[in-house]
């Protein structure tokens, strides 16, 4: 096998001529691109080109008018989105989605026991096979609190926590899942720098770990420094692909969305 065979990317999310018709209105148009494994991938745009809907389509709150999504192989088409969950593709959402009135360990172990076969007798009776499956649970729910770096606040409220700490919370239950792929829908909207950075470290902590990565963001310094590549939506339709330095650079994406003066940032 040769060097480069060896390292050629491989693409574990296809959006392959997608549109979404609402009536007579057109949200996507004409939707290709390719996320690989292990990138992370930006999906940018200004309000209303068609992120969201995006998301939505290909995580199963929408079906597409059409167009086909596959995710390692397999289509996604006509899937539920705990189905497409199932598979390895988690999102998180614009709005925070924790447990309240439950503290940060509790919300992750619960993210954890959605996966598992363990049955209501078992847990009731605290069989062993039970009891084994319980404390192992424990363990990765803890491994995943020091990996997100809320470890120290594992015994405080969900919603009691600041903003940025709920939204790196929102991250973790979606590590639960053991997602190979995380789609990221404004993560870091309304953050501060200094959470915004800590997120960032985050994101560099999961593509140390090989998780691949879709993002919707409007942070664009943030976008230009975590990603791999850039897909740029314009009105429903893909106006440009590339890496942040072609996608800074790209006349029709400062015409339409950066503006004149994010070219030299």
């Amino acid at each position: 096998m040769s060097v480069a065979a060896a390292v050629a990317p491989r693409p574990i999310l296809a959006i392959e001529h997608v549109a979404v018709h609402f009536g007579g209105l057109i949200a996507i148009s004409d939707m290709n691109f390719v996320v690989n494994e292990g990138e992370l991938v930006s999906l940018i745009g200004p309000n209303g080109a068609g992120k969201t809907t995006a998301f939505n389509v290909i995580t199963g709150f929408l079906k597409p008018t059409k167009g086909q999504v596959t995710f390692k192989g397999a289509s996604l088409n006509g899937l539920k989105p705990h189905e497409v969950t199932s598979l390895g593709l988690v999102r998180t959402f614009q709005r925070t989605s924790v447990f309240d009135k439950i503290t940060v360990f509790e919300n992750v172990l619960i993210g954890l026991h959605r996966r598992t076969k363990a049955s209501l007798l078992g847990t009731i009776l605290a069989l062993p096979s039970e009891r084994r499956q319980e404390a192992a649970l424990r363990e990765e729910a803890w491994e995943i609190l020091r990996l997100v770096g809320i470890e120290h606040q594992a015994d405080e409220l969900g919603g009691s926590l600041p903003y940025g700490d709920q939204r790196l919370l929102g991250v973790a239950l979606a590590l639960a899942a053991n997602p190979s792929a995380l789609l990221l829908d404004e993560p870091v909207s309304g953050m501060n720098a200094s959470e915004t950075g800590r997120f960032v470290d985050l994101l560099n902590k999961l593509r140390a770990n090989g998780k691949t990565i879709l993002l919707v963001e409007h942070d664009m310094p943030m976008v230009m420094g975590v990603s791999d590549r850039i897909v740029v939506l314009n009105y429903g339709r893909i106006i440009a692909n590339g890496t942040p330095k072609e996608i800074q650079n790209d006349p029709d994406v400062i015409q339409a969305y950066l503006g004149q003066g994010v070219k030299h940032a």
